[in-house]
């Protein structure tokens, strides 16, 4: 192996072994949905080994009846199924220059997956929320020491929080994927799936569902997964939470050799939040002249749409520069440039793809 060359596991690449974190190959994308086997699979802390005879999941804070109920219980309950993409926060972070720390993820941080389990909403009728309740607080089975210099002291527990609407809206408490029980690595038994949000609210190896009155302080909602905003004349640090609507091309992949004067099918996926993507556009000159692309599959809330285009390459040899757009149907577009504010999180301005034609 080259020097250079990524370190494969199961067909991810390898980002970090010690916590576990794994890329799936974007080229190989071919479906709406995302193969178990092949999604992301985003660790801070060890993954938990958690027995689902003796799990339990307690609801609690600013309710009349706080309960805890065990797996068997929760899958008594009413359950849906809906398919969901989920892409983590710092997705296509090695592409950000100069270089920043983080987890060096590509292209591949990102998947769809058909998710069956709970709606909240019902654990929370269940519960009663009190009048005056403002968020709810997901809180994970992973822990561990932090080695940031803001860091708190002993093991910090993965949480995030949500407003207490978005929670009633459409967030579900999933212990299935893909008709299959969740895997250890994507959240056994139970994950939280937070439809059109970075993944990061999405809590794996969930244990405790808090009602607060407050809005939550956490480490992972502040310090970290937050960016500024500017506000006026002011500027404010915010938690990372709606998805950014983005494109990204599959194939061909950067630096591919292709032949002149030939027909290549450019794809990819694209998505967005709260919304649905009505228009994928492909410039072949480094965004000069735009194409419209062809969408695929039929537009679905807070699910990745797929696009393909069909190119004729020139007859002449060298270098092309391939770039793709997004629109949704909120008439959102994605930047040309990224936005330094945004740390080393949500990165969606135009990446291109360059190729060479031979």
């Amino acid at each position: 192996m080259q020097q250079n060359e990524p370190k494969f596991r199961d067909g991810k690449i390898v980002r970090s072994e010690e916590p576990l974190n794994l890329e799936m190959p974007f080229e190989k994308l071919d479906g709406f949905v995302t193969p178990t086997d092949s999604f992301y699979v985003r660790c801070h802390f060890p993954i938990p080994k958690i027995d689902k005879k003796n799990w339990r999941l307690r609801v609690e804070g600013e309710v009349e009846k706080p309960f805890e109920l065990n797996y068997d219980e929760l899958l008594k309950l009413e359950s849906r199924t809906i398919p969901a993409t989920l892409e983590c926060a710092g997705n296509s972070r090695n592409f950000l220059e100069p270089k920043v720390k983080g987890v060096a993820w590509g292209l591949g941080a990102v998947g769809n997956a058909e998710w069956t389990g709970v709606p909240l909403s019902i654990l929370l009728d269940r519960a009663g929320v009190k009048a005056g309740a403002l968020e709810v607080i997901l809180e994970g089975a992973d822990a561990g020491p932090l080695e940031e210099p803001k860091q708190p002291s002993g093991n910090v527990q993965f949480a995030r929080s949500i407003p207490i609407a978005k929670a009633r809206a459409d967030v579900l408490l999933a212990y299935r994927m893909n008709g299959e029980e969740l895997p250890p690595q994507n959240g056994f038994p139970v994950r939280a799936i937070v439809p059109g949000w970075y993944a990061v609210a999405s809590i794996k190896w969930l244990q405790r569902v808090i009602v607060t009155d407050k809005p939550f302080g956490g480490y992972y909602q502040t310090l970290d997964y937050a960016y500024w905003e500017k506000r006026g004349d002011l500027t404010e640090l915010v938690p990372i939470s709606e998805m950014q609507i983005k494109a990204e091309i599959a194939q061909p992949v950067a630096n591919e050799i292709l032949q002149a004067n030939s027909n290549v099918r450019v794809h990819g996926a694209a998505w967005t939040s709260e919304g649905e993507i009505v228009r994928v556009e492909i410039s072949v000159d480094g965004g000069g002249n735009w194409a419209e692309a062809k969408l695929i599959d039929q537009p679905t809330r807070n699910a990745w749409r797929l696009w393909e285009y069909d190119w004729r390459t020139p007859s002449k040899p060298g270098k092309q520069t391939l770039v793709v757009r997004a629109t949704d149907s909120r008439g959102r577009t994605q930047p040309v440039e990224r936005d330094p504010d945004r740390g080393t999180y949500m990165i969606n301005h135009l990446l291109p793809v360059e190729v060479e034609i031979r």
